[in-house]
């Protein structure tokens, strides 16, 4: 699996909301795959399920929320077919696409070991406070020890 790490300035980090936009935008673009933003923060989640609607005047990217992983919705497809982007707090169980994780843990983490997930490529952001960076670390650290494709690139 490839992970590329996106090590935000201090200007990026102050649009962070609009870097995501423009980094989930850049990878529809890109391919076909559907996308899913793993975010555990509630306040994150609602801030970009807004901004992905109105992040630009003349566009929208169309995204879905993950229902609660109480609900037993295992049916992804459906979701999916609605819009090509998700967001949620965990990984479906046949997720197959990009993964932009925004959590404190590594995506292998969200991977259930009875679970047919297999994401494609992870992008991380590192946000330049020392908290993000160490998470980040320890994420390019977990990564490493399973042998993916790391990259980094600074924004």
């Amino acid at each position: 699996m490839k992970i590329s790490f996106y090590v935000l300035s201090e200007n990026r980090a102050q649009d962070f909301l609009g870097f995501i936009c423009q980094l989930v935008q850049t990878a529809l673009n890109r391919g076909s795959q559907s996308l899913l933003i793993l975010t555990e923060d509630d306040e994150i989640l609602s801030s970009l399920d807004e901004a992905l609607w109105t992040q630009d005047a003349t566009s929208f990217i169309p995204h879905q929320c993950l229902p609660s992983i109480d609900d037993n919705d295992t049916n992804v497809a459906d979701n999916i077919a609605l819009a090509p982007v998700l967001l949620g707090a965990y990984m479906p169980a046949d997720f197959n696409g990009v993964v932009l994780n925004t959590t404190i843990h590594p995506v292998n983490h969200f991977m259930a070991a009875t679970s047919n997930a297999h994401p494609t490529r992870v992008l991380e952001i590192i946000q330049p406070n020392d908290t993000s960076v160490q998470e980040g670390r320890n994420k390019y650290k977990s990564y490493q020890q399973l042998d993916y494709e790391l990259n980094h690139f600074k924004v």
